[in-house]
């Protein structure tokens, strides 16, 4: 054979080798890539939710077909440590089913307009806790509610797939859980009969310790991955044999809700996470009790240029201008003062139907006004504009009044571009009141361990307030107002039964109908947005109508069980009727508590 063919054959042979070779390697990356895709961190969640999902319906449907309360009560134990397994994937994936089946054993009204409002009965794990336990029992209503939870469970099963789960989605999940946890989770908001919140806490935990195991080889940093570990189980350890009124929630969130927060900081820099957007809070939150916690501009317009200085200043220029008002007799800061946490001390400004609110926090909200009429705080200062009995005026006016004063003028052209608008100066109002969210008590210092000044009984009445008080359950740490975590979307409105005079022995209810007035939707007569108690040292008197003017008629109004507790009788009446039981001390400690909420500037 001659060289020259043999040559040929030899590269003959080296391609078909290397071609082969090729292919071979080509074959083991599609076989990699397809056993990558096989196990997914999704998809391992998605495998776990949905065994718990069918398990979850198997217990409610022989809770459905149980007749007596001791197998009722053992059926929804079981399917409810199911739920709480579930809890963290159904509350981040699933949002609204999980309000749906964990929603509070009250009728739920949603209003979208007037044409459209619709009066719904809850069907949840809350209504078969509260019918199960009850003096007497109401098979019926325990089987259909049972029934329906198991239909719903049944849907979401076939619905579910969670394939698409990026990195940030299972880092999002795991600080909602977190903070779920120490937001209401330990605090009776979701057991209000068994208080098992600790126990069910615990079921939550272990599910986050088997979620990380499924993310263990994406920590690059595995010493990472190991103080998580021992961190969910120091925090199962302080959980475990304690019961609910003895709890020490404030250490609790101090020593291992803020330190989960720092490792979940630590894991989103050693995954190299972005986040593709920031809702209510910032990615990056150091603690619950932050300056640097909230996203303002979550609540904010999506005209809002965003928070600078001189905004700021522009914006708290005009809320102090007497000139804005039709007879140049009131600013903002006239029902707003400065020195008593922008309220004004009466029981109701001149002329007003309630008493004025603070506004230190007002933003970290979605909806403004005691009856939630506003969607936004650039959308409430269109109705103080136009109030008779406030500005007097008309948004044309207000534009046309900043328009001439010189020194506005120049301002705007600098911030706005040149656009003197009546948004543009609703904005700077909005943007100084969004500056009022100090997070700096000595509450925020030293839960966040900046300082260690507080006293015993501070810290005991910070426990009853998230514990035995039941205040936390409808005042939602860290802002202590009806904005419910973790999605910090829906702001709250209660039926306290609040009276008409400081009287707990011929007490009649108030004549305000709230937020009945708006869409007068009947199932809403008396009900009121629940504010937030920050500052609330300064901020008297109380309520809506300012019937009170100490923290201890406060305390005691609630603590008899609010107004059922003094003879008003309202069926709808969504605070728990029964005494607290709280003793003289404990009353005490509570004020001590809320106290320390008082901002330093």
């Amino acid at each position: 054979m001659n060289s020259y063919l043999t040559k040929n054959i030899r590269k003959g042979v080296y391609v078909f080798i290397n071609l082969f070779a090729l292919s071979i390697i080509s074959c083991n990356e599609v076989k990699k890539k397809e056993e990558t895709i096989e196990i997914t961190l999704g998809e391992q969640i998605e495998k776990k939710y949905t065994h718990e999902l069918i398990k979850c319906q198997a217990y409610t449907d022989s809770l459905s077909k149980s007749t007596s309360r001791e197998n009722f009560a053992k059926y929804y134990l079981k399917s409810r440590a199911i739920f709480k397994q579930m809890e963290p994937i159904m509350a981040f994936h699933d949002a609204e089913n999980y309000k749906f089946l964990n929603a509070p054993n009250i009728l739920k009204v949603e209003e979208e307009d007037a044409t459209n409002i619709k009066i719904l009965s809850p069907k949840s794990f809350q209504v078969l806790e509260e019918t199960i336990y009850a003096d007497s029992l109401e098979v019926t209503t325990i089987k259909n509610t049972a029934e329906l939870i198991r239909n719903r469970l049944k849907l979401i099963e076939k619905n579910t797939k969670l394939s698409y789960f990026k990195n940030h989605h299972f880092l999002w999940l795991l600080r909602d859980a977190v903070l779920r946890v120490s937001q209401t989770g330990i605090t009776g908001f979701d057991s209000p009969v068994l208080e098992q919140s600790l126990e069910e806490a615990t079921i939550v935990y272990k599910s986050l310790k088997e979620y990380l195991d499924f993310a263990k080889t994406k920590f690059k940093n595995k010493a990472l991955y190991t103080n998580w570990v021992n961190e969910i189980n120091a925090t199962l350890k302080s959980l475990e044999s304690v019961k609910f009124n003895e709890f020490d929630r404030y250490n609790f969130i101090k020593n291992h809700t803020h330190k989960q927060l720092d490792l979940f900081n630590k894991t989103v820099e050693d995954w190299s996470v972005e986040f593709p957007f920031t809702l209510a809070l910032n990615n990056n939150a150091p603690s619950l009790f932050s300056g640097k916690t909230f996203n303002p501009k979550y609540y904010s317009d999506a005209k809002n240029i965003g928070y600078s200085k001189k905004v700021v200043a522009l914006g708290r220029d005009l809320f102090n201008d007497k000139g804005l008002s039709k007879d140049g007799s009131m600013s903002c800061a006239t029902c707003h003062v400065k020195e008593k946490a922008f309220t004004d001390g009466m029981v109701k400004p001149k002329g007003q139907l309630r008493n004025s609110p603070t506004l230190t926090y007002a933003s970290l909200q979605q909806n403004f006004f005691y009856d939630n009429r506003a969607g936004s705080l650039e959308g409430q200062i269109v109705a103080v504009v136009k109030n008779d009995s406030e500005f007097h005026t008309n948004l044309e006016t207000l534009q046309k009044v900043v328009e001439e004063n010189s020194n506005y003028k120049v301002r705007f052209d600098s911030i706005y571009e040149g656009e003197v608008t009546d948004y543009t100066v609703r904005n700077a109002i909005a943007e100084y009141i969004r500056s009022l969210n100090k997070f700096n008590s000595k509450f925020d210092l030293n839960i966040t361990g900046k300082e260690n000044s507080l006293t015993t009984n501070e810290i005991n009445g910070f426990n009853l307030f998230m514990g035995k008080a039941k205040c936390a359950t409808c005042h939602f740490a860290p802002v202590f107002n009806g904005t419910v975590p973790t999605l910090y979307k829906d702001t709250e409105m209660e039926l306290l039964g609040v009276p008409a005079k400081n009287d707990t022995i011929n007490a009649l209810v108030d004549a305000d109908l709230g937020r009945y007035y708006f869409y007068k939707t009947e199932e809403r007569k008396h009900f009121f947005k629940t504010p937030t108690i920050r500052n609330i040292e300064l901020t008297a008197p109380y309520m809506h109508n300012g019937v009170y003017t100490t923290l201890e008629e406060v305390i005691d109004f609630y603590n008899r069980g609010g107004g059922a507790g003094i003879g008003i009788d309202l069926e709808l009446q969504t605070l728990p009727p029964d005494p607290l039981g709280l003793t003289d001390e404990e009353q005490k400690n509570l004020i001590h508590f809320l106290k320390t909420l008082t901002d330093k500037s």
